[in-house]
C-alpha cells in the first residue's frame, strides 16, 4: 500500500458513520415494535420499502392503496398497535386516505405515511410532480396529521403518530414525508439518539367511584337488563374480565357483528337470536364499546319499544359520546378493560336477573333458532343465501380459530345472524360506515397478522371493489379462501333495462361470471360450485390445504332483497317517468 492509499484508508476509517431519512423511518418503526408494512410502491418511497424488507420488516405490496390502507386498519384492530400503510403522493395518498377516514370512524389505530411534493413548490403552486397540499386535505378526515421536514425529527414524528393513533379513542393518523426528507443525511449516533420509544401510550383510565355506583344501582334495580357489546369491547382485549362479568351477573347479552365471539354465540346467555325481543323489552341497557348510531337505530324508534321505557349505561373512553342520541343515565368514562374490572368487583354480591326475563329470552331464542334451522339445511341448486351460509356456518363451527371476513349487502346482513362465532376478533366486516371494498385488504392482513386460515365471504358486488388483490394473495401464498356469492348483480341479478335497449341495467353484471378462473390466472385454486354440499367440501379442502382459493358459489339471481336489511335507507321515486 502506498503512503497516499494508507492516508485515504485512514480518512475513510475515521469518518463518522452516517444515516439518512430512509433508515431513520425504518429504525423508528422497528423501535416501536412495528414490523409489518402494507404498501403500494412508487415515487418517492420505493427505496424505503426495499430497505425495510432488507431490515427484516414484512412489506406486503398491494395493487391499490385503498386496499393497503384497509389492511393496515384491520391490523390495528387485531393487534392494538397502529397498522402502517405507505403510499406515493397525491392520487396514491388520496386512495389511502379513504381507508384512513374509515379507520378513524371505526376507531382502528392506523398510520398513513405518504411521500409528498416539496413544500416550497406546493406552497407557491408551481406545478410539481403530483403536487398537493396533502396535510391540509388529511386533517379533517383523521384523528391527527403531522408533517416531518427534517431527518432529526423523524423519531419524534413517528412517536407522536403512534401515541395519537392508540391513545384515548383510537383512530387514523396521517404522516406527511416530503421526498427530500428521505435523502437527508446525518450522523448515525445523533440519529440513534433522536429516536423515541413510546412509553405507556394507553394508560389505564378508571371511572369515578360515583359513576360506578350509579351504574351498579341501575343494574341492581333492573327487571329486564341487557348488555350490548360493540367492536370496542373486542378491541380492548379484556376477554376474561368481560366473560366473568357476564357470567357472574347472569345478564343476557347481544354482540354487535365485530364483537361476536367475545363470548360464543351459542352461550346460554346470548340473546343474538332474540335480538328484536330484548331491544324492545329491556328496561336497563348497558353499552360496552358500542355506540347508539344507525346500527342500533340511534337508541330510539320502534326498535327500542315504548319511548322512555329504558335507562342506558354506557362505557366509552370518549366523554362526548355520551348523550349523542338519547340520554345516558349512567356514563362510565374510561378504557373498557379498566371499567369492566371495577364493574366486575362491584357485582361481587351477584346480580340475578328475574327468572321470568331469562326464561322469556331463552324461549324466544330457541323458537327463532328452530324456525331458521330448515332454511340452513337446504341443498337446493341454484343456492339461496340461507342454504349457502348454512354450509359456511358448519365450517366455522368446526374451525373456530379461523378468521371470517365478510362484506356485501344480503351476504353481509344474513351472515351476521347465521354464522356463529366462538372466539374474539375472528369476525372482521364493514363496521360503522358499512362500506364495501374492505374484503381483500382485510383478508390479507388477517392472514399476515394471525398466521391463521382466513375465510372471506363476499357478495359479487363487494368483491369487485378490491378483487384484483387476489393476485396479492397468490403472490404471498396466503391461506385465504374467498367465497363469492355470485347472483349476477347488485342485490339481485334480475333487473332489466326498462327501455329495452342494448345496455344492461346498472344493477346487473355479466351473467354466469366465472370468478374462479380469475384466481386460476394467478396460480391460485379456482372452484365452481352450485349447491351447499359442494360449497362445504370446497371450502373444507381449501382450509385444509392453506392454498389461496376462490370458490365461485352460484346463487339464484332472484335471491336477495334491495339494499339488504337497510332498504329503508335507500329512497325510491314515486313519480319517476317510465319509457313511452
Amino acid at each position: 500500500m502506498t503512503k497516499n492509499q494508507a492516508t485515504e484508508a485512514s480518512v475513510v476509517e475515521d469518518a463518522p458513520a452516517l444515516t439518512d431519512g430512509f433508515q431513520l423511518v425504518i429504525d423508528a418503526l422497528k423501535l416501536n415494535d412495528i414490523n409489518n408494512l402494507y404498501v403500494v410502491p412508487g415515487i418517492p418511497i420505493s427505496d424505503l420499502l426495499r430497505m425495510a424488507q432488507a431490515e427484516g420488516m414484512r412489506v406486503v405490496s398491494f395493487r391499490h392503496e385503498q386496499n393497503a390502507g384497509n389492511a393496515a386498519a384491520i391490523a390495528g384492530f387485531m393487534t392494538k398497535k397502529p397498522g402502517v400503510c405507505m403510499t406515493v403522493s397525491a392520487p396514491g395518498f388520496l386512495n389511502g386516505l379513504t381507508a384512513l377516514a374509515n379507520a378513524t370512524t371505526n376507531c382502528f389505530p392506523m398510520i398513513l405515511i405518504s411521500g409528498s411534493s416539496e413544500r416550497e413548490v406546493v406552497d407557491l403552486q408551481q406545478g410539481d410532480y403530483e403536487e398537493m397540499d396533502q396535510l391540509a386535505i388529511a386533517k379533517p378526515l383523521c384523528k391527527a396529521a403531522f408533517r416531518i421536514l427534517h431527518a432529526q425529527d423523524i423519531g419524534i414524528g413517528v412517536a407522536r403518530a403512534i401515541r395519537a393513533a392508540v391513545s384515548g379513542r383510537p383512530g387514523g393518523v396521517y404522516l406527511d414525508m416530503p421526498a427530500k426528507l428521505f435523502s437527508q443525511v446525518m450522523d448515525a449516533a445523533e440519529g440513534a439518539k433522536s429516536l423515541v420509544k413510546v412509553v405507556d401510550p394507553t394508560p389505564a383510565q378508571y371511572p369515578s367511584a360515583e359513576a360506578v355506583n350509579r351504574a351498579l344501582d341501575l343494574l341492581k334495580g333492573a327487571k329486564r337488563p341487557l348488555v350490548i357489546f360493540g367492536k370496542g369491547a373486542a378491541y380492548a382485549q379484556a376477554d376474561e374480565t368481560i366473560r366473568s362479568f357476564v357470567e357472574k351477573s347472569g345478564i343476557p347479552f347481544l354482540q354487535m357483528s365485530m364483537a361476536k365471539g367475545l363470548l360464543p354465540d351459542t352461550h346460554p346467555q346470548s340473546a343474538g337470536a332474540a335480538r328484536s325481543l330484548v331491544l324492545q323489552e329491556a328496561d336497563v341497557v348497558m353499552l360496552v364499546g358500542a355506540r347508539l348510531n344507525w346500527l342500533l337505530s340511534h337508541g330510539k324508534g320502534k326498535t327500542w319499544g315504548k319511548p322512555g321505557s329504558k335507562k342506558f349505561i354506557q362505557v366509552d373512553i370518549e366523554p362526548r359520546e355520551m348523550d349523542s342520541n338519547v340520554e345516558i343515565h349512567a356514563p362510565l368514562v374510561g378504557d373498557i378493560a379498566s371499567v369492566m374490572e371495577v364493574m366486575l368487583k362491584g357485582i361481587d354480591g351477584g346480580l340475578t336477573p328475574p327468572t321470568d326475563w331469562m326464561a322469556t329470552v331463552a324461549a324466544k331464542r330457541e323458537q327463532n333458532v328452530a324456525k331458521m334451522a330448515p332454511k340452513l339445511m337446504s341443498n337446493a341448486s341454484p343456492m339461496n343465501f340461507h342454504g349457502a351460509l348454512g354450509a359456511l356456518r358448519r365450517i366455522i363451527k368446526e374451525r373456530p380459530d379461523a378468521l371470517l371476513v365478510n362484506e356485501g349487502a344480503n351476504t353481509l346482513d344474513l351472515a351476521r345472524g347465521i354464522i356463529d362465532m366462538y372466539e374474539p376478533r375472528k369476525r372482521l366486516d364493514v363496521g360503522t360506515w358499512g362500506v364495501m371494498g374492505v374484503g381483500m385488504g382485510y383478508a390479507v392482513a388477517a392472514a399476515v397478522e394471525s398466521g391463521k386460515p382466513v375465510l372471506a365471504v363476499e357478495g359479487d358486488s363487494a368483491f369487485g371493489f378490491s378483487g384484483m388483490e387476489v393476485e396479492t394473495i397468490c403472490r404471498y401464498n396466503l391461506p385465504v379462501c374467498i367465497v363469492i356469492f355470485n347472483n349476477n348483480g347488485i342485490y339481485r341479478g334480475t333487473d332489466v333495462n326498462p327501455t329495452g335497449g342494448n345496455d344492461p341495467s346498472p344493477m346487473v353484471f355479466v351473467p354466469g361470471s366465472r370468478y374462479d378462473k380469475m384466481m386460476e390466472a394467478f396460480g391460485g385454486v379456482g372452484v365452481h360450485v352450485t349447491n351447499p354440499d359442494e360449497l362445504y367440501r370446497a371450502v373444507n379442502e381449501a382450509m385444509d390445504s392453506g392454498r389461496p382459493t376462490l370458490v365461485n358459489a352460484v346463487i339464484d339471481p332472484a335471491a336477495g332483497t334491495e339494499s339488504g336489511n337497510i332498504g329503508s335507507l335507500n329512497p325510491t321515486s314515486s313519480v319517476r317517468k317510465m319509457p313511452s
